[in-house]
C-alpha cells in the first residue's frame, strides 16, 4: 500500500484521570499530561491518544458526553489543552482524541430538551419508542434492557451502554450533520485526528424486533441486532466524506463486529478509516467482551493463530493498529503471561512480539512499565459499571461471590485504569491527596522512578525497542515491510518475518520456559535484536531460551 504518514507513528495512550494530577484534587488532568511530557519524549512516543476530556457527568468516565465542545472542569480549560497541543508539538508529539458519537450522555442539551419536549426537534435526535411494555428483548453491552423508560410517559429511550448514554439516531440527517461541524471543529483546532468510538453501533436493526434468548435474564446481547447492520456504510461514507477527507488526518477505528471479508470497506484503499483495532486476539480467554463469566482456555498456539490471521487478513486490505492493553482491557502481563507476569525477560518478550508486527503500535499508559492486574477484596473497591454489572450478571448466571469476584479481578476494566506509579512515595506521587480510585499494590516495586535510565529495566528495553524500529537501519523493513507466519512446530513460539524487497527479518519469541529449537538453516545468521544478554545461534537453526525475543538477519543480505 501507499506510505503513509501515521503508518511510522508511535503512539501513547493516556487515560488522563489517572496519568498525573497536577492540582492535587485526586484526579489526573491536562496540565498533568503537558508536565509529563518529557517522560514521554524521552521513550519515544510521536503520538498521544487521549481518553475522552469533553464534558462530562462521568458515569462511564467520560465516554458519555454531555458538552462536544466543552471541557470537563476536573480535566481544565481549553487553554491548558491549547498549551497541550502546543507544547507536544515543540517535543514532536502530536494529539488525537476520542470521538465519541454512537451516543451521548443524558445530561446534554439536546437529550435533556428531547425528553423536555417530546415535540422538539431534539426529541428525533435519539431512538424513542412508545408503548407500555418494553419495546424488545435486547440486553445492553453493560447489562439489563436496551430501553430505559421515560418518567411520566408510556415511552422508552434506547441505549447500547449505560442507561446514561443514550444512542444517537443516526437516520436524521440534521443531527449527522451537527456531528459532522463538531468533528470539523476539532481537526481545526489542531489535533492530528481521532480514535473513533464504538462507530458500529451507530446503524440498528430497525425492525426492532426480539430475539431468541442468550441468558438466564431472558434477553439477548444486542450486538446482534444494533452493531456493524447493513446499511453501515451510507453513514460511514458520508462520515469521511464531510469530515476526514477534508484534513490529513489519522483515524482510527474501534470497530468490533467488523469481519476479515469486510476489512477492504473500513480500510482499504477507499476504506473509511486509516486503520483498525482487531479485538479476536484480545478476547481470546473469554465468550465475549460483554460476557467475562464464560472464561475460554486457551493456549500461546491459539494465541498466535489469532495474531497470524488478524495480520494476515489486515495485511490484504490496509494498516492495523497494533495493541496488547488499553483502557477496556486487563493488563497485558497478567492475562497472557499468567504466573510469569513480575518475569521481566517475560513482559520484554511479549512487549517485543506485539510491537514489530506489521501496522502501527499502540502503547498503553503504564505498559512500558510491566504493569500487572490488581486484586480486589470486595465489589466495593470497584469504579467500573461494566465490572460491577458482569459481578452481578455472573451471580445470576450461577457462579458463587466469592467466583464472580475472581472473575471480575481477571477481566476489570480497573486494571488497567488504577493510578500512574511514578514513584514509590504516597499515592506513587500521582498526587498527594488520596486518588479517585485506590493503587495497584505493587506501586512500590512498579514504578516509573525505579526505571526510567535503569539498564535492564523494561521501560528502558521499550525506549530501545522504539528507537530500533524508527532509526535503526532496519527501520525501513520493520515500519513498512510484509509480515509472513513462519510455520513452527513448537506449540509455544509465536515466530514470523517482516520483509521487503531488500530484507528479510525472522522474529522469534519464546513463551515457554524452557530451550527450543527452531530451524533456520541460512547462512551468515547475525543477531539484530535480542532482550536476553546471549544467543546460542547453530548452523541449522537456533536454540531460544526460556522469555527469549530473538531478531535474525543475514550479514551483508547473504543469500537465503
Amino acid at each position: 500500500m501507499k506510505k503513509q504518514w501515521w503508518q511510522k507513528e508511535i503512539v501513547y495512550q493516556i487515560y488522563p484521570k489517572s496519568f498525573y494530577d497536577s492540582n492535587d484534587d485526586g484526579v489526573g488532568d491536562i496540565k498533568g499530561i503537558t508536565q509529563k511530557l518529557k517522560y514521554l519524549s524521552e521513550l519515544g512516543i510521536t503520538m498521544l491518544w487521549i481518553c475522552p476530556i469533553y464534558k462530562s457527568p462521568m458515569d462511564d468516565n467520560g465516554y458519555d458526553i454531555s458538552d462536544y465542545f466543552d471541557l470537563a472542569p476536573e480535566f481544565g480549560t481549553m487553554e491548558d489543552l491549547d498549551e497541550l497541543i502546543e507544547k507536544a508539538k515543540e517535543y514532536g508529539i502530536k494529539i488525537i482524541l476520542d470521538l465519541v458519537i454512537n451516543h451521548t450522555s443524558d445530561e446534554h442539551e439536546w437529550f435533556k430538551e428531547g425528553i423536555d419536549n417530546p415535540n422538539s426537534k431534539y426529541h428525533d435526535y435519539y431512538i424513542f419508542k412508545e408503548g407500555k411494555e418494553v419495546p424488545n428483548n435486547w440486553r445492553s453491552v453493560f447489562g439489563g434492557s436496551v430501553w430505559e423508560k421515560v418518567n411520566g410517559r408510556d415511552e422508552y429511550y434506547f441505549h447500547a451502554f449505560g442507561k446514561k448514554q443514550p444512542d444517537l439516531n443516526w437516520e436524521n440527517e440534521e443531527l449527522r450533520n451537527k456531528l459532522y461541524e463538531m468533528v470539523n471543529y476539532w481537526l481545526e483546532k489542531g489535533i492530528a485526528g481521532f480514535r473513533i468510538d464504538a462507530i458500529t453501533f451507530i446503524k440498528k436493526d430497525l425492525t426492532f424486533k426480539s430475539v431468541e434468548s442468550d441468558g438466564v435474564d431472558g434477553l439477548v446481547k444486542c450486538t446482534k441486532t444494533s452493531r456493524n447492520q447493513p446499511g453501515i456504510e451510507v453513514f460511514l461514507h458520508e462520515l469521511k466524506s464531510k469530515t476526514f477527507n477534508k484534513h490529513n488526518c489519522v483515524t482510527v477505528a474501534e470497530a468490533p463486529g467488523v469481519s476479515y471479508e469486510e476489512l477492504d470497506e473500513f480500510i482499504g484503499e477507499n476504506g473509511y478509516f486509516s486503520m483498525i483495532f482487531d479485538f479476536k486476539y484480545a478476547d481470546l480467554d473469554i465468550a465475549s467482551g460483554s460476557e467475562w463469566f464464560k472464561r475460554i482456555p486457551w493456549t500461546v498456539k491459539d494465541l498466535r493463530e489469532k495474531i497470524m490471521t488478524s495480520q494476515m487478513n489486515i495485511q490484504k486490505f490496509g494498516w492495523g493498529a497494533n495493541f496488547i492493553e488499553n483502557h477496556d482491557q486487563p493488563r497485558s502481563t497478567s492475562k497472557y503471561l499468567l504466573e510469569q507476569e513480575n518475569n521481566k525477560d517475560a513482559v520484554k518478550m511479549l512487549g517485543a512480539m506485539y510491537f514489530l508486527l506489521r501496522g502501527t503500535p499502540f502503547i498503553y499508559q503504564g505498559q512500558e512499565l510491566g504493569m500487572t492486574n490488581f486484586e480486589r477484596k470486595s465489589i466495593d473497591e470497584f469504579n467500573d459499571i461494566s465490572s460491577i454489572d458482569q459481578y452481578y450478571r455472573s451471580i445470576q448466571e450461577g457462579f458463587t461471590e466469592e467466583e464472580a469476584l475472581r472473575i471480575i479481578n481477571l477481566r476489570s476494566r480497573d486494571n488497567s485504569r488504577t493510578p500512574f506509579p511514578w514513584n514509590s512515595t504516597q499515592y506513587g506521587g500521582f498526587s498527594t491527596v488520596k486518588p479517585w480510585l485506590g493503587m495497584i499494590d505493587n506501586y512500590k516495586e512498579i514504578n516509573a522512578e525505579s526505571q526510567v535510565g535503569k539498564k535492564g529495566s523494561i521501560f528502558e528495553f521499550y525506549r530501545n525497542m522504539i528507537d530500533f524500529r524508527q532509526n535503526s537501519i532496519y527501520s525501513e523493513c520493520l515500519i513498512y515491510g510484509d509480515i509472513k507466519p513462519i510455520d513452527t512446530k513448537n506449540d509455544e513460539i509465536i515466530a514470523y518475518t517482516r520483509q521487503n524487497d531488500n530484507e528479510i527479518i525472522y522474529c522469534y519469541f519464546n513463551f515457554s520456559q524452557h530451550n527450543v529449537f527452531e530451524p533456520l538453516n541460512i547462512k551468515d545468521k547475525e543477531v539484530i535484536f535480542n532482550n536476553l544478554k546471549d544467543a546460542d545461534i547453530r548452523e541449522d537453526g537456533i536454540i531460544l531460551k526460556p522469555n527469549q525475543a530473538l531478531l535474525i538477519n543475514i550479514k551483508n543480505k547473504g543469500e537465503v
